[in-house]
């Protein structure tokens, strides 16, 4: 299955391949340093997020791109798209804040499309603290629609 593979390996050699592995480390550690750097600059451990679920409708869609920041000390307001995540969540969460409560920055979310607010969605909690929070939304790039196969083969 592989043996044409193998034998253009074993014909280019040990340096050629130590190569190749060099080549592909490299581009997947600029990848990475990409990434922990604008992480860093903004604060956040999730610079760039996909919108999974469709609780904030009308205002992002499934696929979204959002990008967050989330700068030391700041503070939050009733209205500010928000991403949480709760400890042992698999996933973060997109809401709007809903109500934030003054020094102890205890806060509520809310989707926009979801009928009460996001209190079921903390596994216990009663608020949001400024912990849970990963970053405030300052942008999205909406999703770019994709062929349908069907049409592709058509």
């Amino acid at each position: 299955m592989f043996s044409d593979e193998l034998k253009a390996f074993r014909r280019l050699g040990f340096r050629h391949f130590l190569l190749q592995i060099l080549n592909f480390a490299s581009v997947r550690l600029r990848h990475l340093m990409l990434w922990k750097g604008l992480s860093l600059i903004l604060n956040t451990q999730s610079p760039i997020v996909v919108v999974l679920s469709g609780s904030m409708e009308p205002a992002s869609y499934r696929g979204d791109l959002l990008f967050l920041t989330n700068p030391p000390g700041q503070r939050y307001h009733t209205g500010d798209i928000t991403v949480y995540k709760i400890p042992g969540a698999e996933y973060p969460s997109l809401a709007k804040l809903k109500l934030p409560l003054g020094e102890h920055r205890l806060m509520l979310t809310k989707g926009d499309n979801n009928h009460i607010d996001d209190i079921d969605l903390y596994q216990g909690l009663e608020w949001l603290n400024q912990r849970h929070i990963v970053g405030k939304v300052r942008g999205y790039m909406g999703r770019i629609p994709a062929p349908e196969p069907s049409k592709l083969c058509g």
